[in-house]
């Protein structure tokens, strides 16, 4: 296997394997460069729906996602999609899968199954790389902060995406998600320090109002997204990309109106998070 960043502080390309008859070494090769450098992304992959569950169930187990549409034949996989005469995608800003969750996900793997001819591209961002680049107040500020993280507001009956029209395509409207984590983790397999706050489902600190945890919530966002801490893939057929939603933020751009992309995800258990 070759490794080739894809950016400084975030992401790596991996080619020379084989995703659905890697070995066990090449595995853990791989898993150390996904929790190392927060991403990787395969080239030129043949990957059935059999194969991704196959090859996600070499991870643990895999969480069921409670909102997206679920592939008919395989309802391990979740179907990431958007029409052409939609204007509203999934995943459209800045965040970290299911942090809502008391025990989070892991992380993802996503193959590319139908995408438009050009746009749509991944965007994520290392939040080890983060908060290393945090100014030493602001890392005496945070230590020890807890944070209350839901996604009611975005998945609910009158949420942010039901007022789109992505929101006929979307289940789970009737749950109810809340989940405390530390402001900072450590990640279990490389005991790094990283952020854990998101745009996108973290709501205020624990003994703090929203709008008294709104200013200094605001400073870690912008601080996240600064430097060389973030890195971009342009999809192609046969790419594959797995993350860790304990190191990174991802983004997908929303810049391809009048074109269909499905993308096929499974989510990776994941464990407990400490300070």
């Amino acid at each position: 296997m070759e490794l080739t960043p894809m950016a400084p502080k975030c992401g790596v390309e991996i080619s020379g394997v084989s995703l659905a008859n890697c070995s066990d070494a090449e595995m853990d090769s791989i898993k150390q460069a996904i929790y190392n450098h927060g991403v990787a992304v395969f080239r030129d992959q043949e990957f059935s729906p059999e194969e991704h569950i196959r090859f996600g169930k070499r991870w643990g187990g895999i969480d069921i996602n409670n909102y997206f549409p679920l592939q008919k034949d395989f309802h391990e996989i979740a179907v990431v999609k958007k029409e052409a005469d939609q204007q509203t995608n999934i995943g459209g800003d800045w965040h970290t899968d299911h942090s809502y969750d008391q025990i989070p996900a892991m992380g993802s793997v996503l193959v590319a199954r139908e995408l438009p001819p050009s746009g749509g591209d991944t965007m994520w961002a290392h939040m080890g790389a983060a908060y290393d680049a945090l100014p030493a107040e602001v890392k005496a500020e945070i230590e020890g902060l807890e944070a209350f993280h839901t996604a009611d507001h975005i998945y609910k009956a009158d949420g942010l995406y039901a007022q789109t029209d992505m929101g006929k395509n979307l289940r789970g409207q009737d749950l109810k998600t809340g989940a405390v984590h530390p402001v900072v983790i450590r990640h279990p397999h490389t005991g790094r320090k990283l952020l854990y706050v998101n745009k996108a489902f973290t709501i205020h600190f624990v003994g703090q109002t929203r709008e008294q945890s709104l200013p200094l919530l605001q400073r870690l966002y912008d601080a996240a997204l600064t430097g060389d801490n973030q890195c971009r893939l342009q999809w192609q057929p046969g790419t594959i990309a797995i993350w860790d939603n304990r190191t990174t933020w991802h983004n997908a751009l929303n810049d391809y109106q009048g074109h269909r992309r499905e993308m096929h995800r499974i989510t990776l258990s994941g464990e407990a998070l400490a300070a």
